[in-house]
């Protein structure tokens, strides 16, 4: 099993980044997808998910910035992120959970820095 997140780096303030999940070795379609971010010295914390039927959900902060969306043809996450801010900065995890069997998989992260 293999989820690997690209598409973090370095933006100014009010920019936007895409980030990208493939996902590999599970049946991608049946599991809910989520993003994760944990920031220097605080907890991981929820950002969105969307389940396998599509339903969307997202953290207070990011409503109407960030957008999830998935490919089930292939195998893939998205987090468009617009308007960024300092204070979402983080390294972004892609996490996969099977609701039925309660199997999940973490992938490794992608930084995410925006500076003021």
């Amino acid at each position: 099993v293999q989820l690997v997140e690209s598409g973090g780096g370095l933006v100014q303030a009010g920019g936007s980044l895409r980030l990208s999940c493939a996902a590999s070795g599970f049946a991608f379609s049946t599991y809910a997808m989520c993003w994760y971010r944990q920031a220097p010295g605080k907890e991981r914390e929820f950002v969105a998910s969307i389940t396998s039927g599509g339903i969307t959900n997202y953290r207070d902060s990011v409503k109407g910035r960030f957008t999830i969306s998935r490919d089930n043809a292939k195998n893939t996450v998205c987090l468009q992120m617009n308007s960024l801010k300092p204070e979402d900065t983080a390294v972004y995890y892609c996490y996969a959970v099977n609701i039925v069997s309660k199997y999940s998989y973490w992938g490794k992260g992608t930084l995410v820095n925006v500076s003021s």
